[in-house]
């Protein structure tokens, strides 16, 4: 059954994510390679790296597509999982490597892994499964809704609070919105979730503007990493040479590529200007060495890869795929927005990564795993679909 599948693999998601996988191998090197040197390595380091991370992803693409979903529905499999997140983010907090200010990461010999990647899978496959068994209790009164999803409320709340305390931001507003847009799916009355979707973004632009700002221009906090992205964000030219100098270099990177770029391997930027090139401002080197019109194709393949998962989810018969549909399609859809929207600058520089052009393991195959999972349900939709002609004549 798992090679049926594979032969019925949707290609309207797995060439483009071929595509952004080779484009990112090119450009994590081009990013790269001067920063491997000033360390005293290899140009190739990085590009090693990378291309190990994407053969790695291809094959957790396939297999993920060719297997059994039950197992991911296993109740020890998920508490085992859930368990072992919370102590691992606890852990972290101890003895977490830091990296841009943030203690999220377990060295491995030439690695980092950051687990909080990898619970926004987890957090998809888990809440898709405990909403899925709520059903159809959840739908019949609020009071039924709290009773179902008290326990998967609380743990999620938890994962959610311990990312935060790392502190990572960005992870954390993505594993959030994962979880409220799942959980707003499950049943919840629409008019509730409008008035808290209201409520949260009225509370966070005054927190912003009235808390934050206020704290992170105060020299009481002038130490804090977090909250000095938030003084880049608000005057990143008044602060070019401190904590506005990525937005700055970035707008000047973006700015020199025009709409054809300056040539592969030509980025003035990524020559000791513009920290973290290679990760969280690839493509803003990607824009200025092959020009707007190459974003705004990157751009367009990953749109193709978020509606088609979208239309995948509102295909299936099945709660719990279209759960595990829009899950996926609110983690890539909210990852890009976070990048593009630091790299742009309208908004505050939150450490997370472009997907699948971006330099980092964790997040590529924490990816893999989740189109995986999407391309299985696409292929199952699509044997059922011939079973049902075959049936018919």
């Amino acid at each position: 059954m798992g090679k049926e599948r594979l032969k019925n693999l949707d290609y309207v998601i797995f060439v483009p994510y071929l595509i952004m996988s080779v484009i990112g191998i090119v450009m994590v090197y081009s990013a790269s390679a001067n920063i491997g040197l000033q360390n005293g390595g290899s140009p190739l380091s990085y590009l090693i790296k990378q291309l190990i991370f994407v053969i790695l992803s291809v094959i957790i693409v396939l297999v993920m597509a060719a297997m059994n979903m039950k197992y991911l529905r296993k109740p020890k499999f998920l508490k085992s999982l859930l368990a072992l997140f919370i102590v691992v983010l606890i852990g972290l907090l101890v003895v977490g490597k830091t990296i841009n200010g943030a203690a999220g990461w377990i060295h491995l010999g030439p690695v980092n892994i950051q687990p909080a990647e990898f619970v926004k899978f987890f957090l998809i496959i888990w809440l898709a499964d405990a909403i899925d068994k709520g059903q159809p209790e959840i739908t019949l009164s609020v009071r039924n809704w709290w009773e179902q999803m008290k326990w998967p409320l609380f743990f999620t709340a938890v994962l959610i609070a311990l990312i935060l305390k790392q502190p990572d931001s960005g992870g954390a507003a993505i594993n959030l919105a994962i979880a409220f847009i799942l959980f707003n799916c499950s049943g919840f009355s629409w008019r509730r979730a409008l008035s808290i979707i209201y409520g949260c973004l009225a509370a966070a632009v005054l927190a912003f503007e009235f808390i934050l700002v206020p704290m992170a221009k105060s020299d009481s906090f002038s130490g804090s990493y977090q909250l000095q992205r938030i003084v880049a964000f608000t005057n990143p030219f008044g602060h070019a040479q401190e904590t506005g100098q990525q937005v700055v270099n970035s707008y000047y990177a973006i700015s020199n590529g025009g709409l054809f770029g300056v040539g592969l391997g030509n980025s003035v930027q990524k020559t000791g200007y513009l920290p973290e090139p290679n990760t969280d401002f690839i493509m803003s080197i990607l824009t200025e060495e092959l020009g707007a019109i190459v974003a705004f194709l990157v751009l367009a393949l990953l749109t193709v890869i978020i509606l088609r998962t979208v239309q995948i989810g509102v295909r299936s018969n099945s709660p719990y795929q279209s759960l595990i549909c829009y899950g996926v399609a609110t983690y890539m859809s909210i990852q890009t927005f976070f990048n593009m929207g630091g790299v742009l600058g309208v908004l505050p520089i939150t450490g997370v990564t472009f997907p699948f052009i971006s330099y980092g393991g964790s997040s590529i195959l924490t990816l893999s795993f989740c189109l995986g999972v999407v391309l299985n349900i696409s292929s199952r939709q699509r044997i059922a679909k011939k079973a049902l002609k075959v049936v018919r004549q």
